[in-house]
């Protein structure tokens, strides 16, 4: 409930860019079991999110974003009125299913909050990418011109926002992934005996 007190505050005080996007947020898990760290990386492997065609993720992020776009037309000409977006973003991580031992729990805890780190950056990076959009869209609100021009316009900036950021989002995962990366780190603490 303070969360949404405080939300709703945020919005009144902010700029409206900020107001007209929304994010939900959901977790949820796949269960794995194992008592090495070699073999909870065999479970992620044969049990985790798909990732392409044939292989597999640790963890996963998935967003989509819709747009509810509202114009406004005067005669023959056309301006935005409002541009809402909704981001729904998804994060699946991997859960035991029993217990394991002592100092397995312990590397697998410290594991989990480098995954989750790593997950939440994508989720990051695509909420600024939405923030990015609609404050870019919003600038069309001061030009009147046909609406298929105006559309065609507000697609373009879309689509160009989303590809440089998910550039960023590619990059962020070369580097991540990347040998001796930070993946390559948590992997190395949790399978080490």
């Amino acid at each position: 409930m303070r969360g949404i007190c405080i939300a709703l505050m945020a919005c009144l005080v902010a700029s409206p860019a900020l107001c007209g996007v929304r994010t939900s947020v959901k977790t949820e898990t796949y269960s794995i079991v194992g008592n090495t760290g070699e073999a909870l990386l065999d479970a992620m492997d044969r049990r985790g999110p798909r990732h392409g065609l044939l292989a597999r993720a640790m963890a996963q992020t998935r967003y989509k974003i819709e747009w509810d776009v509202d114009w406004l037309r005067s005669g023959s000409k056309c301006r935005l009125k409002s541009a809402d977006a909704t981001l729904s973003i998804v994060y699946r991580y991997p859960e035991l299913a029993r217990p394991a031992p002592r100092k397995l729990e312990r590397r697998w805890k410290a594991f989990m909050a480098g995954v989750r780190q790593h997950e939440e950056m994508h989720g990051r990076l695509a909420h600024r990418m939405v923030l990015v959009a609609h404050k870019s869209v919003l600038r069309l609100a001061r030009k009147d011109d046909l609406c298929i021009r105006s559309k065609r316009r507000f697609e373009r900036i879309i689509d160009a926002v989303y590809a440089k950021y998910e550039a960023r989002q590619a990059r962020f995962d070369d580097l991540e992934h990347g040998e001796g990366g930070n993946v390559d780190r948590l992997i190395f603490m949790l399978t080490r005996e």
